[in-house]
């Protein structure tokens, strides 16, 4: 492994501030590492070198203290996201030959900060499911066990930091397209607060289940990337600002919990002994570190009404008006969520306004009294990569095809932030990541907090070498 691979982002950020690599360097151990890594987990399936080295040729033009905070830094991006000149694809064949002449104005920022795009990540179709796996690139795997999924919808990304093809990577999440595939392959992710990092939302430009956020292997390096992809837009308007750097010193003011409220469960669900005893095993930390453990989490009654209703009557906004000319052509998955969409009335649609309101408000209310919640980030630890989506090989119906995901879709609704960690291992060494989420709109709080958790329990990672970190 090539030693400028296993560097921190923020060492290698550092290096090419001060002129000791560029670039072009950069580029170079990429491409050299993928070629290593790609076949094992298909992490990368669209690269385009040959923009980023006119990208970072521009960028050598310019005075080093002008190269933005990431100063020529290397990042992919989900290919759900569209990227000027480059095969964006949201993993459909219906885009199957997509080049977008303009970028996401979230890339167009990026880009300004410095960042240099050499490749899209994978994702299952549209981002719907928690594998990734499409008709176009096949499925990508965890480095950790490549017999199984990376998960999704952020699952190119979260393998990439992983084996090291990444030092950063964009990512979007709705029903845990972070944070599942964080937890599956051992690097951390930040879903936000409406508005923190944004993106294009002609759509539906006021719907906040779908998120953009960072993913990177340590809390330095994800604040890092959360500062280069956060700024204020005239074009969304629940745009937030931050001061430049705000979330690297966040990162760098590490600040334990006093008071932390911890669920196994979210209440009722269903989760697997061997994620609840990586759980067990961060409450016993906390309350060494001399935080009180408050077994508890908000009321999330109605939850999953409310995210059912309003993830489908997003689809169908998005999507529902191309359906007969694509029905035939994606995933049945897709077309079943999108169809549910269609069906709904305006009754189901407001009371499902209604319910993620009252979700909303349970959780800011909750929050008052705790520092964090901690939860699992996964209901279960694992998923072989030929399942569609757990339960599907014995028989689960499409319309359960998001169940095994729960846990997130109930803290997407809430709308509070949530920083994935992870946490420890299984007995048969999967990784597995905690959710620490977070106040309403308390992003640098959590970085904090994230910081000093990572700390004492050991979550910051480096590269591994695809099945090799894997025991059986």
């Amino acid at each position: 492994m090539n030693e400028l691979i296993e560097r921190d982002a923020t060492d290698v950020i550092a290096l090419l501030k001060t002129g000791e690599i560029t670039p072009h360097d950069c580029l170079d151990a990429l491409e050299a590492r993928i070629a290593e890594t790609e076949t094992d987990v298909n992490a990368l399936p669209t690269l385009c070198f040959e923009r980023a080295r006119v990208h970072a040729e521009a960028l050598g033009h310019k005075p080093l203290e002008q190269r933005g905070s990431l100063a020529g830094l290397p990042v992919p991006i989900k290919d759900l996201t569209a990227v000027a000149g480059v095969r964006t694809t949201l993993g459909s064949q219906v885009f199957s030959d997509h080049t977008p002449a303009e970028s996401d104005f979230l890339v167009a920022n990026l880009e300004g900060n410095g960042g240099v795009v050499y490749a899209k990540s994978n994702t299952p179709e549209f981002g719907l499911g928690g594998n990734s796996f499409n008709d176009l690139f096949a499925t990508t795997r965890t480095p950790y066990n490549t017999e199984n999924s990376s998960a999704g919808s952020s699952g190119g990304a979260a393998a990439a930091l992983a084996c090291g093809s990444a030092w950063l990577a964009h990512g979007s999440d709705m029903a845990g397209s972070l944070r599942t595939p964080a937890s599956f392959c051992g690097v951390s992710s930040l879903r936000p607060s409406p508005g923190v990092f944004n993106s294009d939302t002609q759509n539906m430009p006021l719907m906040v289940l779908g998120q953009q956020g960072p993913m990177a292997r340590n809390i330095a390096d994800l604040a890092a990337l959360a500062d280069a992809m956060t700024g204020l837009d005239p074009r969304n308007p629940t745009s937030k600002h931050f001061d430049d750097g705000a979330f690297a010193r966040a990162a760098g003011d590490p600040r334990m919990p006093t008071r932390v409220a911890v669920s196994a469960d979210l209440g009722d669900l269903d989760v697997d002994d061997s994620v609840k005893a990586v759980l067990q095993t961060v409450t016993e930390t906390l309350a060494k570190k001399g935080a009180t453990i408050v077994e508890e989490c908000p009321d999330f009654s109605g939850a999953d009404f409310a995210f059912d209703t309003l993830r489908a009557f997003g689809l169908a906004a998005g999507l529902g008006s191309v359906l007969p000319e694509i029905a035939d052509k994606i995933k049945p998955e897709a077309l079943w969520n999108i169809e549910q969409g269609l069906a709904l009335s305006r009754q189901d649609v407001a009371r499902a306004m209604q319910a993620q309101g009252r979700v909303m408000a349970n959780s800011a209310e909750f929050m008052k009294e705790v520092d964090c919640l901690v939860c699992p980030a996964v209901q279960r630890a694992s998923l072989h990569h030929a399942e569609r989506y757990a339960g599907a090989n014995d028989g689960l119906p499409i319309e359960s095809y998001f169940e095994w995901l729960r846990i997130s879709c109930h803290i997407t609704t809430s709308g509070l932030p949530v920083l994935t960690l992870p946490a420890g291992y299984t007995e048969i060494g999967e990784p597995v990541a905690v959710q620490v989420v977070g106040k309403a709109c308390g992003e640098l709080d959590l970085m904090r907090i994230g910081a000093a958790l990572e700390s004492a329990l050991g979550s910051a990672r480096k590269p591994i070498d695809p099945r090799a970190a894997y025991t059986a």
